[in-house]
């Protein structure tokens, strides 16, 4: 046994056999004091017996992420080089044609078994998020590793502050971590439709490339349909409903800029942003229960709306036909995930609310933490209160790029659910 090994408490070896990639605190009887965090460990059983080999921090409720199973494979240079190499390999079969403008995940994380690391491709750059400290310890000779296997010409680091802080990791300094530093926007297409990323201060790692094939599937309901496109960000989804022909798209967000950026993108893919879209800046909870007639004092009114008489084109008396939900990740922990889940219900309710017999309700939850099956229930609860029957049409989640270990199925985040009102 080396100096670097880890001794597991009684039955608690289970998960890390059935080779689930985290090891928490509570199962490790105890740390030496000499092993620095971020240094590789080997994880035994208590009576010894080799199980695996991760990256240690104790200051993490994840104390151990597992890289191996196989007690012959060292974790050098080689061995990052392999599973890097063994990730973009897999995504040019998934995109064999891809172009300067095409954009995928190119690693995710523990389910392509490099537990703490996501990468994003656009076009000759990536964007690195880091969930881990041995990751970050280690980041830049990954990124001159990502380069070399891509051929890529920079790479930043968008890490999310939250998990920083929760690995104890130091403060962000300049995002760009190798390479050359790319462009203030990046052109990206998806699906013949073009749009700008921010690599620098767009959300997530720039765009939400999980919803690629999601973005095309919803489109196919939206022809001759007025669409409210919720959390829209840069409008992504009311750029291909536009053009699947939608008559009128509405961008909701918070973010002035990325609203901004949305009605660009309706006018950049050739669709009049004045007639056939409007951008609208807020709280899209608040949004809606005024649009549904909210009495603050007295609760939901049903089947009463905010005007009695249109005042324009954009009076929202008038219901939608389809509305797409797709919130940010409202639990980040199992503490959060209670309100979470109202939050999920309420909004769901709100859009039930505004849309007609025959509207459809396109809805996700990216929160790994919310079932498929709870995400299925928090829906039928929303329809209860609503009071609306709903057939489910399909459902919908990650694309191949974004894969799920068949041990780590918290990796597999998002759920969709696309929906008929009875």
């Amino acid at each position: 046994m080396n100096s670097h090994t880890i001794l597991l408490k009684p039955k608690r070896e289970k998960p890390v056999i059935q080779r689930h990639p985290w090891v928490y605190s509570g199962a490790i009887e105890q740390i030496p004091k000499e092993i620095e965090n971020g240094n590789v460990v080997d994880i035994a059983d208590r009576q010894g017996n080799w199980l695996a080999r991760g990256l240690l921090n104790r200051d993490s409720q994840i104390q151990i992420r597992i890289l191996t199973w196989n007690e012959e494979e060292e974790v050098d240079h080689l061995f990052w080089q392999r599973r890097i190499e063994q990730a973009v390999r897999m995504r040019k079969a998934l995109f064999p044609t891809s172009t300067a403008t095409a954009a995928y995940r190119l690693i995710h994380g523990e389910s392509d078994f490099l537990p703490g690391l996501t990468v994003d491709q656009y076009g000759e750059y990536l964007a690195i998020q880091i969930g881990s400290l041995g990751i970050e310890q280690r980041k830049v000779e990954l990124a001159q590793w990502l380069m070399e296997a891509t051929g890529c010409r920079g790479v930043v680091d968008r890490s999310d502050g939250v998990h920083r802080r929760k690995e104890k990791m130091p403060p962000l300094g300049d995002p760009l971590i190798a390479g050359e530093r790319p462009p203030d926007l990046i052109t990206i297409e998806e699906a013949g439709k073009r749009f700008q990323v921010d690599l620098f201060n767009g959300q997530k790692s720039g765009f939400y490339l999980d919803q690629r094939e999601n973005r095309q599937r919803v489109a196919t309901y939206c022809q001759g349909k007025r669409v409210l496109n919720a959390f829209s960000y840069t409008g992504a989804f009311a750029v291909h409903a536009l053009a699947a022909g939608a008559i009128h798209a509405t961008n909701v967000d918070t973010s002035y800029g990325a609203l901004s950026q949305g009605e660009k993108h309706i006018q950049e893919n050739g669709f009049d942003s004045l007639r056939q879209s409007e951008h609208i800046a807020g709280d899209i909870f608040e949004i809606m229960r005024d649009w549904r007639g909210y009495d603050h004092t007295d609760g939901y009114v049903d089947d009463q709306t905010v005007n009695e008489e249109p005042e324009n084109d954009s009076d929202y008396s008038d219901t939608f036909d389809l509305i797409i939900l797709d919130p940010p990740k409202f639990a980040h922990s199992a503490g959060q995930l209670n309100r979470a889940l109202r939050g999920y219900k309420d909004i769901n309710m709100l859009a039930l609310q505004l849309l007609p017999p025959g509207g459809i309700l396109a809805t996700f939850s990216c929160s790994g933490l919310v079932t498929a099956d709870l995400f299925q229930k928090v829906l039928f609860g929303a329809a209860i209160d609503a009071k609306r029957d709903l057939q489910i049409l399909e459902r919908l989640g990650q694309p191949a790029d974004h894969p799920t270990a068949i041990t780590f199925p918290e990796g597999n985040y998002l759920k969709g659910l696309v929906c008929r009102v009875v």
